[in-house]
């Protein structure tokens, strides 16, 4: 199996049950967890980003999910997507299923309001100056009122923002998606049920190509890092504290606020 993997200029196979080393970056890399809204964890961990001796050179990758279930979801979205837009080259921002809901509901209210709204979108809608009731008559006329409202108070040009969002991003061994990944697949062969809402096996089974996988969705008491994983979402909404990862060319750190 060596033999055949040099052969076709392939990466050694991580032995079994051994996890490959941690990526150690020459330019910094920081991985935030999912913001779900919380406007003021999001300055003060950019904040605490700020004052790292690395900063200005640091790629900053957030794992989608700004939105829903926090009070600030409009905020979020504006100071992130100014981030993205300003300086495209050090800040990166996912999409998570929470996006991908908020998208579906504004293509066919009727069919996804329910669920987009069940699932925090409620506070969404709120943050925008938008109650999560009308005076329609049947709740399909009310959802699609909602849509309506909604897409007219969205900034100008956020709603293409938040279509264009990337499922994945990859720095050589380090991959960053939102929920999980397929562990037979490159990133960029991945369905996108996969990356925006997990796959049974991301969990339980190594990755034959070595590569780490930062991601959010599922919440953790801390950070967790073992056997290629290294999940960063601590329920920011929930437990009040928003965490990311820091790696650079010295290692693994995690930083934490709230």
């Amino acid at each position: 199996m060596f033999l055949l993997r040099a052969l076709f200029g392939l990466p050694p196979s991580p032995q079994a049950g051994i996890p490959p080393p941690l990526p150690r970056p020459d330019t910094p890399i920081c991985v935030i967890g999912d913001l779900h809204g919380m406007a003021g964890l999001l300055d003060a961990m950019l904040a605490l980003i700020a004052a790292q001796p690395q900063a200005r050179t640091a790629r900053i990758v957030f794992t989608g999910d700004l939105i829903d279930r926090g009070p600030g979801s409009a905020a979020v979205l504006r100071a992130v997507r100014a981030l993205c837009q300003s300086d495209p080259a050090h800040h990166i921002c996912l999409m998570g299923n929470h996006e991908r809901m908020l998208l579906d509901f504004l293509a066919d209210p009727a069919k996804h309001g329910k669920r987009w709204i069940a699932a925090g979108g409620g506070e969404t809608l709120i943050s925008y100056g938008l109650g999560a009731r009308t005076h329609a008559a049947t709740p399909a006329a009310r959802f699609t009122a909602l849509a309506d409202a909604l897409r007219a108070a969205l900034p100008d040009g956020m709603l293409n923002w938040l279509g264009a969002l990337p499922l994945f991003w990859q720095d050589g061994p380090l991959g960053v998606v939102h929920a999980g990944a397929d562990p037979d697949l490159p990133l960029a062969d991945q369905p996108a049920a996969a990356l925006l809402w997990g796959h049974p096996l991301f969990h339980s089974t190594p990755r034959p190509d070595g590569l780490w996988i930062a991601h959010g969705h599922i919440i953790v008491p801390r950070v967790q890092i073992g056997q290629g994983r290294i999940a960063v979402d601590t329920g920011a909404y929930k437990t009040g504290r928003l965490s990311a990862l820091w790696l650079d060319s010295d290692g693994l750190r995690v930083l934490d606020v709230g």
